[in-house]
């Protein structure tokens, strides 16, 4: 077949993994308590239409960015906020985030893009942590950071002490999941709570039915989600020695357990019937992209994306699906399968909705994340008739079937042409080396940081 009868239409959709729609679901008629399919009650594209979101203001998004590569994408693709640490004071410690000499950078970058940023010191700090955190605090508010995201009660005085041009938000470790103790950070000076994973959509409704309209309320719509309340667990520091209070979790809930009698060492029984034992802890994601109506109507100030130790290939394209499908539900407009389709082209465990309507059950099978998708290259730059500079992630070869995906456009497939060239315009037929340039001719003109991904599924 002809490279130009394969490429297809800007508006074309790709369904390699299709998602089969399924019945609806409001607060009103929430599915059934344990459920944990998001296809028995997602939002058909008929429905959404009916059910646009009106009077309210339209929420932030916030997005993760655990570099400053990871910034980029989420600036790029739609963030209207992001969220970021230092090296130290975060719950994500193994996320790379942001030396003192790069973190200005960041928050001068966002901003010149209109994104705010939000910078976590969210750990619960010892004795000696604390008394770095004056300055540390100091260093942030005079870099311009938007807003501070917050648990420890210390922590928050001294924010209100040394980062007074800083907004003060409280971290989900706190745990709020009702409206006094919302109520009661506000009265100390905080400007946003970031309610508990727990909680459903009929109770975050009260909360904001009872608290001051000055209160924002940030909620997590996507991403990963800890077994334990609100991520406060201690697992991780009896089993591993790393404190997952202070953002080093080896997420010893991912491990794969057996049970053993006292008195038969070395005999391992499953738990349940299965021969490979069982993951009696694991928890599925979260995926909200079919309810954002639902989301907005409870009165959510902001919408969290989690997700500041995974790629700049999820932080662009969650950011991307959730911004499309966030400004559609405020048009009014039906959803659009192509966004809904985009979460599964991303490394994820098997998805739910959370707590929103319901306990979302536990994932048996294995701790594996679902792998279909894989970034080959990466464009830096392109001119106005398609010519595109890329850099190599994965090596591909012309022929080979694969998807083009960019900041502010919808996905669409293509066939690799045989116009390849090096960087000194020598013929390819198939890059190899990591991270060399390339040139690559497409139909029309696409804008940096879109990048080619191909199917690596079953």
């Amino acid at each position: 077949m002809e490279t130009e009868r394969i490429i297809m239409p800007e508006h074309a959709i790709m369904t390699e993994n299709p998602s089969a729609p399924g019945s609806a679901s409001t607060a009103e008629n929430p599915p059934t308590p344990g459920s944990a399919s998001m296809t028995e009650h997602a939002i058909t594209p008929e429905n959404w239409k009916q059910r646009p979101v009106s009077g309210r203001a339209k929420p932030e998004l916030l997005s993760p960015a655990g570099d400053m590569t990871r910034l980029k994408m989420a600036v790029a693709y739609g963030a209207d906020a992001v969220y970021l640490a230092g090296r130290e004071f975060g719950m994500r410690a193994f996320a790379g985030n942001f030396p003192l000499s790069e973190l200005q950078a960041a928050v001068d970058y966002a901003h010149r893009h209109g994104v705010r940023v939000h910078c976590t010191v969210n750990t619960m700090p010892r004795n000696d942590e604390v008394e770095r955190l004056p300055a540390y605090l100091e260093t942030l508010d005079g870099y311009g950071v938007d807003a501070l995201i917050l648990a420890d009660f210390g922590a928050f005085r001294l924010a209100q002490r040394y980062a007074p041009h800083c907004a003060r938000h409280i971290s989900t470790q706190a745990g709020v999941t009702n409206y006094e103790a919302a109520r009661v950070w506000h009265e100390e000076g905080a400007a946003r709570v970031i309610l508990a994973r727990e909680l459903s959509l009929e109770e975050i409704r009260v909360i904001r039915a009872r608290t001051p309209p000055s209160l924002e309320l940030e909620a997590f719509v996507h991403g990963a989600m800890c077994v334990s309340y609100s991520g406060r667990c201690l697992l991780s520091n009896y089993m591993t020695g790393r404190d997952s209070s202070r953002g080093a979790c080896a997420q010893p809930c991912r491990y794969h357990y057996a049970l053993m009698e006292e008195k038969r060492p070395g005999e391992y029984f499953p738990i349940r019937e299965d021969a490979d034992g069982a993951y009696i802890l694991n928890s599925r994601d979260m995926c909200m992209i079919d309810h954002l109506p639902d989301l907005c109507a409870v009165g959510l100030d902001c919408l969290k994306i989690e997700g500041r130790a995974k790629s700049a290939y999820y932080a662009a394209t969650i950011t991307g699906a959730y911004r499309h499908c966030l400004d559609d539900a405020f048009a009014g407009r039906p959803l659009d399968p192509v966004w809904r389709e985009e979460v599964n082209r991303i490394s994820h465990r098997p998805y739910s909705t959370g707590f929103y309507y319901g306990p979302p059950g536990e994932y048996y099978a294995d701790s594996r994340y679902i792998r279909d998708w894989q970034v080959i290259a990466l464009v830096t730059g392109c001119d106005g008739d398609g010519n595109a500079t890329l850099s190599l992630r994965n090596k591909f070869r012309v022929g080979d079937e694969i998807e083009l995906m960019g900041p502010g456009m919808r996905p669409y497939a293509l066939m690799v042409p045989d116009t390849i060239t090096d960087a000194d315009g020598a013929p390819l037929t198939e890059p190899r080396t990591p991270q060399m340039v390339f040139h690559m001719k497409f139909p029309r003109p696409i804008p940096p940081l879109s990048m080619l991904r191909r199917y690596t599924g079953a």
